[in-house]
């Protein structure tokens, strides 16, 4: 099932990151498709590569290697199910944030805006509420501000009143019907952009994404050993902001902290001042790479 499935963004670039030792432990949280870990695995010559995902879909890409183990749960509690299996530090962590190709191209995910479909949008289909109940059950003002929060959608107000205005007579249960109620709210010649940012607004509240990513950069300061890697991906500016702000400073602000004396206690030293970002090249072959950033720290 992994050809096809999800093509690895930034590939060589999250490999070196790494920075993979004999005998070392790391994680990918976000196994999806496999293929950051099956590139890590091709240099590691000893260690073990545990991978988490939540999707149930991505057992199917299970990898047959000893050094290899798969836990179809959360990254949130990552640190919970490593501890149960007695591994208390690891050596590099990886983090390929977002929703994968698989995902998209699944109409009964919900998640594009090309397909036509349910609006689900559960990235874990076991959790109890998709998108289409989300705007059934909240209220106008806390709709708008997922759209403005989410989806940074200056109308997010107007949009908000459509969607209820709509529901209020017929249930939004698909893709299709998002999109009818709100497209015409569109800027000429901007459509798409405008629709893939509704989208990606309910996305982030359905799966609480910003959350997740949150208590995950919190638990990588507890089990990276001291000088190992953090390696994270993203795909937004809300995610790159959390991501560029706990690794400067340790905080969502972004702000270093100092005691009395003019020492900052700082739990990583950047190793990317500024995110790499895709060649022209990797873009042409693989669109959905386009707004990708990595950045990468070590633990002090």
């Amino acid at each position: 099932m992994a050809s096809g499935y999800h093509t690895p963004v930034l590939l060589q670039d999250c490999s070196d990151g790494m920075q993979v030792k004999p005998g070392g432990i790391y994680v990918d949280v976000t196994f999806g498709g496999g293929g950051h870990s099956r590139a890590l695995l091709e240099i590691m010559s000893e260690g073990r590569l545990i991978a988490f995902d939540k999707d149930p879909d991505a057992k199917a890409n299970t990898i047959d290697d000893e050094r290899f183990t798969l836990i179809s749960q959360d990254f949130r509690f990552m640190r919970n199910h490593l501890r149960m299996i007695g591994v208390e530090e690891v050596d590099g962590l990886l983090a390929d944030l977002g929703v994968s190709s698989h995902q998209f191209d699944e109409a009964e995910r919900g998640f594009s805006i090309r397909n036509e479909g349910p609006l689900d949008m559960r990235m874990d289909e076991r959790s109890p509420k998709s998108a289409a109940q989300l705007i059934e059950e909240i209220d106008e003002s806390e709709l708008a501000d997922i759209f403005f929060q989410y989806g940074d959608l200056r109308n997010a107000r107007r949009i908000a009143r459509e969607v209820v205005a709509r529901r209020e007579e017929e249930p939004v249960k698909t893709t299709k019907d998002l999109i009818e109620c709100v497209g015409s709210l569109a800027q000429r010649g901007k459509e798409n952009q405008f629709l893939a940012r509704v989208f990606q607004s309910l996305r982030i509240a359905v799966n609480d994404e910003l959350g997740a990513l949150k208590t995950l950069l919190e638990q990588s300061v507890k089990i990276l050993k001291p000088g190992g890697r953090l390696v994270v991906i993203s795909y937004h500016s809300l995610e790159d902001r959390l991501v560029k702000n706990f690794i400067r400073a340790g905080n969502w602000n972004g702000h270093i902290e100092k005691d009395i004396y003019g020492h900052a206690d700082l739990p990583f030293k950047q190793i990317t001042r500024k995110p790499i970002i895709p060649s022209e090249e990797e873009i042409k072959k693989n669109e959905r790479a386009r707004s990708a950033k990595l950045r990468i720290a070590e633990k002090c």
